[in-house]
């Protein structure tokens, strides 16, 4: 092309953008691509406003089902495309996939991508379930490109007759980033170990388990506490650090759970952080018993720190986890499970390290960001040459 690349990436709230795409953001933009931003407002989207080279527009998307919002934002996306005439179009997460693809096709846009980063429909009933499936279905017929973030997504969502084969791929090994190995790195974050534990009061002796993402329902926070509880009767020195935010309003956690978060002195919920790899550094397993995953970015976020994982056999985990290799992986929705293989870890810090060994060794030669981010701007100058 004799003129810049012009790309729009968009996504219901600006998170997505600030916790997952920030390297490919910036590699993006250092590859010539003219690049714009599109989500609603907010203090993750602030961080963008003043980076050279990109364009921001605040687009105000409601996450729930909201019809007179939500045809209010597609008519401001119908004007904003009509207006900037894009190459190519690019949206994540569900409600911003919906409105991209209905407006974009609406425009003209010739090319069209939506990448599925997870299913919220698969723990729904019907007719929620139906409706939420619908969307993922209208999403992959208006686009020109579909991507999974994961093998098996793909075989879900082909198996569901969501997407058709022939219009859905996975870049690479999958991931919708990769890792930043600058960032998640165990030798430069060693003394963030000794400070985070003195933060939270935790021994240096102590083992430590870590959470990071929602702390929801359908991410198994509740199967955690009670796995966690089951063991902690039978070892002082352990603790359960909680990173993320709650999520009140799509997914409350039980009463019960709640209660142990603020009333258990050896579960530690700090919340949402800008630096989860500080807290990374100071445990000594992960775990991530969710329902549902597109892929599971924090797993190997996790494995960049040397940490070995105890997941669940879901979609998308059991890509970022290789069984008995990188993590140990248990069915869904079982504390039972959870508590024995967190036990086994617990018990034998030979398999921990093993295990945490073989996991970096993974992600340094299939998940780093630098190898993932390119394989997108790749993409994005091949669809834009056919």
């Amino acid at each position: 092309m004799t003129r810049r690349l012009r790309v729009c990436r968009l996504a219901t709230v600006p998170i997505t953008f600030a916790t997952l795409l920030p390297t490919q953001i910036q590699l993006i933009v250092k590859a010539g691509i003219d690049l714009t931003l599109v989500s609603s407002a907010g203090e993750h989207f602030a961080q963008f406003l003043d980076v050279p080279s990109l364009h921001c527009y605040v687009l105000q998307m409601s996450r729930k089902i909201d019809y007179l919002r939500d045809l209010t934002s597609l008519f401001r996306l119908i004007r904003f495309l009509q207006r900037e005439k894009f190459d190519i179009i690019h949206s994540s997460t569900p409600k911003a996939g919906l409105l991209t693809a209905i407006a974009g096709w609406l425009v003209g846009v010739p090319i069209r991508i939506h990448t599925y980063t997870g299913q919220v429909w698969i723990e729904m009933k019907s007719p929620a379930r139906e409706l939420m499936r619908g969307i993922d279905w209208l999403i992959g017929v208006l686009n020109t490109h579909t991507y999974a973030d994961s093998f098996s997504q793909r075989e879900f969502l082909i198996r569901e007759r969501v997407v058709d084969s022939h219009k859905i791929a996975v870049l690479g090994f999958g991931s919708i980033s990769g890792v930043d190995l600058t960032r998640f790195n165990p030798i430069k974050l060693t003394p963030h170990r000794t400070r985070i534990r003195h933060q939270l009061n935790i021994s240096d002796k102590a083992l430590i388990i870590i959470f990071v993402g929602r702390v929801t329902q359908d991410k198994g926070v509740v199967e955690l506490i009670d796995a966690f509880e089951q063991l902690s009767q039978k070892r002082e020195d352990l603790h359960l650090i909680l990173v993320g935010p709650l999520d009140a309003e799509r997914d409350p956690l039980p009463s019960n759970i709640l209660n142990s978060l603020s009333g258990n002195a050896s579960i530690h919920f700090v919340g949402f952080t800008s630096q989860p790899e500080a807290y990374l550094a100071a445990a000594d397993i992960f775990c991530l018993p969710s329902y549902r995953e597109g892929f599971g970015s924090v797993v190997i976020e996790a494995a960049a720190m040397n940490l070995s994982t105890v997941a669940t056999t879901v979609t998308g985990l059991v890509d970022a986890v290789v069984d008995n290799e990188t993590g140990l992986l248990v069915p869904p929705k079982d504390s039972k499970a959870l508590a024995v293989a967190l036990a086994a870890l617990i018990d034998s810090p030979a398999m921990r390290h093993r295990i945490g060994r073989a996991a970096r060794q993974r992600v340094l030669s299939q998940f780093d960001a630098a190898i993932v981010n390119q394989a997108v701007v790749d993409e994005y100058f091949k669809l834009a040459q056919q």
